[in-house]
């Protein structure tokens, strides 16, 4: 009998003998993401989209609608839209939003996005009053305002852009300086 493919193995396997299969946790863990994505796909496609004027407005245009997945601190499963296609508002932006990734570590929260076609002067970083969002804009191409997950210090914050990818470094807010709303970059 192959090892792996063909028919499901049988815990009669003189190998096995009674010890737990690593693949069941995985298998089921994939089954419940696989489950989740199937419900966001049928919701989000389930009636009209978007309505005639807007297809019209936007004829010749991009239209972008995609989500990422990734898996949260908690250990939960954390999905977010991108593009500039608002399937719940039915309709289109001239400015999408970029696909994005936040990481946070211990002294620093990163934050990946991805600007294809964009010169590093056209972009626009700014953090709230409080540094507990920030702002990423490209006038007439992309705009995304996000969350973080802690304050920040704008006085140790430094960002990269390479290729078509922003990578904005954020040092973790321990004592209150005054806020510079305004990050540079390299």
């Amino acid at each position: 009998m192959p090892f792996f493919g063909g028919k499901k193995r049988r815990r009669e396997d003189p190998f096995n003998q009674g010890a737990r299969d690593p693949f069941d946790d995985f298998f089921g863990d994939f089954s419940r993401i696989q489950e989740m994505m199937n419900e966001m796909m049928k919701n989000a496609f389930s009636g009209p989209i978007l309505d005639e004027e807007e297809l019209k407005k936007m004829a010749g245009k991009p239209m972008v609608y995609g989500f990422s997945m990734r898996v949260g601190p908690d250990g939960k499963p954390v999905f977010e839209q991108f593009g500039n296609v608002k399937p719940e508002e039915k309709q289109i932006s001239t400015e999408r939003e970029p696909l994005v990734d936040v990481i946070e570590k211990e002294k620093e929260i990163t934050v990946i996005a991805e600007l294809p076609g964009v010169d590093k002067k056209e972009i626009s970083l700014s953090l709230s009053k409080d540094n507990s969002s920030l702002s990423i804009r490209v006038p007439n191409k992309f705009s995304k305002r996000l969350e973080l997950p802690a304050a920040v210090k704008p006085d140790v914050s430094k960002a990269k852009y390479n290729n078509g990818v922003l990578e904005v470094n954020l040092g973790k807010e321990r004592s209150s300086k005054p806020p510079r709303s305004q990050i540079p970059i390299e």
